[in-house]
């Protein structure tokens, strides 16, 4: 599978979407909360309709030069108004509640998007934002392609040798590690990828640990790019608890980092995240052709 093949753009309830969007009116003032979310809207072509988002939507480029309403869970009802949409589109979890509820009963179309993280709701959610921006066709386009994409990726991962053991943390700053078990995003995209998640004791994610580290006994340690670089980098990832002590700490090349919304968005790019993630702990496998 050639990289160049996937879009250059960077996780469902279609009942409560119909219900939500009433007219078919094509919206023309578009305010989109979550990364995930504004990456479908421009990769669809319709970002020149889009007059705010939230500090999450950081792809692409363009997304990141307009005016913006807070984060998705902490959003202001001032700040969405004040751009005047008449479409607002956020992420199930976005929050304040109140302050998705006032919005919407002062007049303004809302439309949340659930963020499951799987290949079939990565597709469907491609579908649902098409909908509502009236540009339904076009977005079945980009979900059939993404569909292909990943089944392309999960025919390579079913031939590979072995599933290596990948731990992933996720820095919230000041020094604070948590790692990532199962029901998570970043469980997901390790599996796509052909790996194994090091932990699977627990859903969701949990402060990192020396004893728990060396126990998890990862052969990669993968975080993201800002997670790698507000850690001072490898040397900082290592000086964390117990990861010196694990094989990925004692092998040269077994710390993985990746863009933060290319790995954990579960959006348009998802068949070049996994692809690219397969590489890093494949190598042996890469160099003979994906």
């Amino acid at each position: 599978m050639k990289t160049d093949k996937f879009l250059s753009f960077r996780p469902v309830l279609l009942g409560a979407f119909a219900l939500a969007l009433g007219s078919t009116h094509a919206a023309d003032r578009i305010v989109s909360c979550g990364g995930t979310i504004t990456e479908i809207v421009f990769a669809l072509g319709a970002g020149d309709r889009v007059v705010a988002v939230d500090s999450s939507s950081v792809y692409p480029e363009d997304a990141t030069k307009l005016p913006q309403v807070g984060y998705v869970r902490q959003l202001s009802t001032e700040g969405i108004l004040s751009v005047k949409p008449d479409l607002f589109l956020v992420n199930e979890d976005g929050g304040p509640p109140e302050t998705l509820t006032q919005v919407e009963q002062l007049g303004v179309k809302t439309l949340k998007i659930d963020t499951e993280h799987t290949p079939e709701a990565a597709a469907q959610r491609i579908v649902a934002v098409g909908e509502a921006l009236g540009i339904k066709e076009s977005a079945q386009t980009l979900a059939d392609q993404l569909t292909a994409d990943i089944k392309e990726v999960q025919q390579a991962v079913a031939a590979m040798p072995a599933k290596p053991k990948v731990l992933f943390l996720y820095a919230r700053g000041g020094g604070i590690m948590n790692v990532a078990g199962t029901n998570t995003s970043a469980d997901s995209i390790i599996e796509l990828a052909g790996g194994t998640n090091a932990v699977t004791g627990y859903e969701g994610y949990k402060p990192l640990t020396a004893e728990a580290a060396v126990a998890a006994a990862p052969d990669f340690i993968l975080v993201t790019t800002r997670g790698l670089e507000s850690s001072g980098g490898v040397e900082g990832v290592l000086k964390q608890p117990g990861l010196a002590m694990t094989p990925a700490g004692q092998t040269e090349g077994r710390i993985i980092s990746m863009d933060d919304l290319l790995l954990l968005g579960f959006g348009p790019r998802l068949g070049q995240a996994a692809q690219e993630l397969s590489k890093k702990l494949h190598p042996t496998v890469a160099q003979k052709g994906f």
